[in-house]
C-alpha cells in the first residue's frame, strides 16, 4: 500500500473534500503564478520604457552641449547602475539584442526617431538578483553562495547603447538593469488566501449537505433489518435524492406485506398440521396402553416438536414483537438461573454498561438454544462471559465438551443439520436450535459465531449493537 493511498480518506465526504480543496489549491497557485509574472512582466516594460526615455533624453542633451561640456555632463549623468563614455569605440560586430532586451530596443529606437544612428549591445554576464544592481559597472562582487545561485536570475545582462553625435563622435550609454523589483504581491496572496478559505468552508458545508443523505440510507437500512415497522424515511431534499428515498419507503412497504403475508401462511399451516395431529391424538387415548401406543405417542410429540421448531424458524426473523433497550445482562443471568435449575453447572462473568436494543422474548430464546445446548453437550459446565467492543453487547457461552471440528463449525447453523460424533439422536432435538438463534441475531442487527476453545470445548459468541446513547 502506498503512503497516498493510506494517507487517502475513506470517507464519501473526506474524498470529495480533498478532491475540491486540492483543486482549489491548484488553481489558486496556477492564478497566483500567472498574476505575479504578469507583474513582473509589467514592471520589466516600465522599466525598459523609463530607460529608454533616459538614454533619449541623455543622448539629446550631451549632443547639444559644445564638446568643451561634455565630459561634465557625462560625469553628472551617471548614476551607479549607469555609465556614459564619450571614449568607446564603435562596435561593429555587435551581436542580436537578446529577447529580454528587445522591449528596450524597440523603446530606444521610437525616442531617437531616426535623429541618430545608434544600436544597442549587450554583454551578457550572469548575475543574481541580489547582486544585479551592482552590475559590472561597479567592481566584481565576491562570488554568489550556492542558495542565491539557485535563485538567481541568470540570464540578466548588461545593455550599452551607441549613438553617433552630429559631430560624428560616439557616445556609449551603459545600463545594468536590475530585476524586475515586483516585491512578492503580500495584498494579492491575502486575498486568495481569505477567498480559499471562503470557498473551503462553503464546500465543507456543501459536501457534508449532499453526503448526509448517504448516512440516512445506511441508518434506515439497518434499522430496517431490526424492526420493519420503524418510520419511513423523510423524501425531502434534491430530486435525486428524494426519489431514493421514496423507493426505499416503497421496498419497506412491500417488504412488510410480504411479511404479513407470510405470518398469515404460516398461522394457516400450523393449524392445519396441528389439527390432524389432534385428532390422532385423541383416538390414540381410546386405544389400551401398549408398547405400540406407547411408540406412536413419541411419535406424535416429536412430530410436534418438528413442526414448532419448523415454524420457530421460519418466524424468527418476521417476529412482530417491538425492539426496545433492555438489560441484556439481566436476561442472561435469568437464563443461566433456569438452565442451572436443569442440573448445569454455569456461571455468569462480566457485565454491561449500558442497555441493547433488542427484541426480549426472542432474544431469550436464542439464549436458551445457546445454554442449553452447552449443557446437553458441553460435559455440564457452562461459564457465560459478557463484554463490550466496538460498540456492540457479546455474550460467549463456553463449555468444556468434545466441541465440532473446524469445517463443521459454519454447516452446524445449516437447518436440520445434526454432527453424529457430539450430537447422539437419542438426546433429542430437530437440528433446528442454532439455526433459530442465529436467525433472531441477525433480525436484530447481530450474529452468531462458533470456534473451537485452545483449551478444549467450543464457544458460542452472541453479538448485538448496544443501544445509541
Amino acid at each position: 500500500m502506498t503512503l497516498l493511498s493510506r494517507l487517502w480518506p475513506r470517507t464519501l465526504f473526506g474524498q470529495i473534500l480533498c478532491a475540491l480543496l486540492g483543486g482549489l489549491l491548484v488553481a489558486n497557485s496556477v492564478g497566483l503564478w500567472l498574476v505575479v509574472d504578469d507583474r513582473e512582466r509589467l514592471s520589466r516594460h516600465m522599466r525598459s520604457e523609463y530607460a529608454a526615455t533616459r538614454v533619449a533624453e541623455s543622448i539629446a542633451l550631451v549632443d547639444d552641449t559644445p564638446p568643451a561640456g561634455r565630459a561634465r555632463l557625462v560625469r553628472l549623468l551617471e548614476s551607479p547602475s549607469t555609465r556614459l563614455s564619450l571614449e568607446e569605440p564603435w562596435y561593429d560586430d555587435a551581436p542580436p539584442v537578446p529577447d529580454e532586451f528587445d522591449v528596450f530596443a524597440r523603446a530606444v529606437g521610437d525616442r531617437l526617431k531616426g535623429r541618430y544612428i545608434h544600436h544597442v549591445v549587450t554583454r551578457a554576464r550572469p548575475v543574481s538578483p541580489a547582486l544585479a544592481e551592482a552590475s559590472t559597472l561597479r567592481p566584481p562582487p565576491p562570488p554568489p553562495g550556492v542558495l542565491a545561485r539557485l535563485l538567481g536570475r541568470p540570464t540578466l545582462s548588461n545593455v550599452s547603447t551607441q549613438a553617433r553625435l552630429s559631430d560624428g563622435s560616439v557616445l556609449t550609454f551603459r545600463y545594468a538593469p536590475p530585476p524586475p523589483a515586483v516585491e512578492r504581491p503580500a495584498r494579492i496572496v491575502i486575498s486568495l488566501l481569505l477567498v480559499a478559505l471562503a470557498v473551503g468552508l462553503l464546500s465543507v458545508w456543501v459536501v457534508r449537505r449532499l453526503t448526509r443523505p448517504l448516512a440516512m440510507f445506511a441508518r434506515a437500512a439497518d434499522g430496517l433489518a431490526r424492526d420493519l415497522e420503524q418510520a419511513p424515511m423523510d423524501t425531502a431534499g434534491p430530486r435525486e435524492v428524494a426519489g431514493a428515498a421514496q423507493a426505499f419507503n416503497r421496498m419497506q412497504s412491500a417488504l412488510r406485506a410480504l411479511i404479513q403475508t407470510r405470518a398469515q401462511a404460516l398461522a394457516g399451516v400450523s393449524h392445519d398440521l396441528r389439527l390432524p395431529i389432534t385428532r390422532v391424538r385423541l383416538r390414540l387415548e381410546q386405544l389400551p396402553e401398549s408398547p405400540v401406543r406407547d411408540a406412536i405417542e413419541r411419535d406424535l410429540a416429536e412430530m410436534e416438536t418438528l413442526i414448532d421448531d419448523t415454524l420457530a424458524f421460519l418466524r424468527a426473523g418476521d417476529s412482530a414483537e417491538t425492539a426496545a433497550p433492555t438489560r441484556l445482562d439481566a436476561l442472561v443471568e435469568g437464563v443461566a438461573d433456569d438452565i442451572a435449575a436443569l442440573g448445569a453447572d454455569i456461571e455468569v462473568e462480566g457485565g454491561l454498561s449500558q442497555p441493547v436494543v433488542l427484541r426480549p422474548v426472542q432474544t431469550r430464546r436464542a439464549l436458551v438454544n445457546l445454554m442449553d445446548n452447552a449443557r446437553r453437550y458441553g460435559g455440564g459446565r457452562v461459564t457465560v462471559r459478557l463484554s463490550e467492543a466496538g460498540g456492540r453487547a457479546r455474550v460467549d457461552i463456553e463449555d468444556g465438551g468434545p466441541g465440532i471440528p473446524d469445517a463443521e463449525l459454519e454447516r452446524v447453523f445449516e437447518p436440520y443439520v445434526r454432527l453424529e460424533a457430539s450430537r447422539a439422536r437419542h438426546t433429542g432435538g430437530s437440528g433446528l436450535g442454532l439455526a433459530i438463534a442465529r436467525a433472531i441475531a441477525r433480525a436484530q442487527g447481530g450474529d452468531i459465531t462458533l470456534s473451537r476453545r485452545p483449551e478444549g470445548g467450543l464457544r458460542a459468541s452472541f453479538s448485538l449493537p448496544l443501544a445509541r446513547g
